[in-house]
C-alpha cells in the first residue's frame, strides 16, 4: 500500500444541524472540517502550499519551511512537514491557545513567539510575527509559505467547494464563512459559484475589528480570523454581504454546539455558525445554508472558550 497520513486530508464529512436552528429557518448544514488530521481545515491548505513550492522548486530537498501563523495553519504545516521530514520555523504569539503552540512543537516545529500586550489579535500583533517571518526566511534554503499572500492554497479550497456541492447534492442556496487569509472563502466560493452563480456568499468578521465593513480594527479573540486590515487575497465582490459577530456571541455559539448538537469546535466555528443562523431565519424554509466546523474544540481547552472553572 502507498497511502500515506497525508491522504487522510479532506472528504470530510457534512451534517444538518438538528437542535438550534428554530422552526422556520433554513437548514443548515455543518461541514466537519475538524475531521482532519490534525483537526482543522488548514489541513488542506498547508499540504497544497507545501507540494505547490516543492514541485515548481521554491523548496528544494534538503530546504525548510517558515510561516506566521495563529496557530491552526502552523499545526497543520508542522504536520505535512513531519510527514515530508522538513525542517518548520513557526512565528506565532500568547495570544493564541497554548494546545495550538504544544501541538506544533510535539510535531516538532521550532517556535518563535511574539507578544500580544492585548492579549488578543491585533493589526500590530499581525504585522509584527508577518515581519519576524520575514527575516527568518532570509536564511539559505528557507521558503516562506506567506499564508496571507499564497495562492497555492486556492485549489485545495476549490476541492473542497466541490465537496460541499456533491454533499449537499446540489442544493445550495448561501455559504457562510469567517474570513482569515480569505483563502477558504475564495476558493470555496468560487467554485460554488461556478456551480451556481445566484448562490449567496457571506463573509463573517469579528465586531471588534470589523475592517472589511469599513470600520477601525481592534482586538479580538476569534482566533484564526480578523488580521485587522484588508488582507491580500481577499477582492471585491467576493461576498455578497458581510457580517459582523462579537467574540462572547462566537464564543457562546461554540458552546452551544457542544451542548446541543454534540458538535466540540472553535470560536470561528462559533462566529461562523451564529452568523449562519441570522441568514438561516431570513430565508427561511425550504432553503440551504452551508457553513464550516473549522477546527476542533480540543485546541482551545485552556482558552476562555472551554476553560470552565473547577
Amino acid at each position: 500500500m502507498n497511502v500515506t497520513i497525508l491522504d487522510m486530508i479532506g472528504k470530510t464529512r457534512i451534517v444538518p444541524l438538528r437542535h438550534i436552528v428554530p422552526e422556520g429557518s433554513a437548514r443548515i448544514l455543518l461541514k466537519l472540517e475538524l475531521e482532519n488530521p490534525t483537526g482543522s481545515m488548514k489541513d488542506r491548505m498547508a499540504l497544497a502550499m507545501v507540494e505547490a513550492a516543492q514541485a515548481d522548486g521554491r523548496l528544494r530537498p534538503g530546504g525548510s519551511v517558515v510561516e506566521y501563523t495563529g496557530g491552526s495553519t502552523g499545526v497543520s504545516l508542522a504536520f505535512v512537514c513531519a510527514a515530508k521530514r522538513i525542517p518548520l520555523q513557526i512565528v506565532t504569539s500568547e495570544a493564541f491557545s497554548r494546545e495550538k503552540r504544544d501541538h506544533m512543537k510535539a510535531l516538532g516545529a521550532r517556535l518563535t513567539l511574539v507578544p500580544s500586550p492585548t492579549g488578543g489579535t491585533t493589526k500590530a500583533l499581525t504585522l509584527e510575527m508577518i515581519e519576524t517571518a520575514r527575516k527568518l526566511a532570509a536564511a539559505p534554503g528557507c521558503y516562506w509559505t506567506d499564508q496571507l499572500n499564497n495562492v497555492d492554497q486556492l485549489s485545495s479550497y476549490e476541492r473542497m467547494g466541490e465537496e460541499i456541492w456533491e454533499q449537499a447534492q446540489g442544493r445550495v442556496h448561501a455559504f457562510v464563512h469567517s474570513v482569515g487569509t480569505a483563502g477558504s472563502l475564495r476558493g470555496i466560493s468560487t467554485r460554488l459559484r461556478a456551480r451556481d452563480p445566484a448562490l449567496r456568499i457571506v463573509a463573517v468578521e469579528p465586531e471588534e475589528s470589523a475592517v472589511l465593513s469599513g470600520r477601525p480594527s481592534g482586538s479580538h479573540k476569534i482566533e484564526g480570523t480578523g488580521a485587522g486590515f484588508i488582507v491580500p487575497l481577499w477582492v471585491d465582490g467576493l461576498a455578497d454581504e458581510i457580517q459582523t459577530v462579537s467574540t462572547k456571541e462566537a464564543m457562546e455559539t461554540a458552546r452551544r454546539l457542544a451542548r446541543e448538537e454534540g458538535v466540540f469546535a472553535g470560536t470561528s466555528t462559533g462566529a461562523n455558525v451564529a452568523a449562519a443562523l441570522r441568514l438561516a431565519a431570513r430565508l427561511g424554509r425550504d432553503r440551504t445554508v452551508v457553513t464550516l466546523a473549522v477546527d476542533s474544540g480540543m485546541k482551545y481547552l485552556s482558552t476562555e472558550l472551554y476553560a470552565y472553572p473547577p
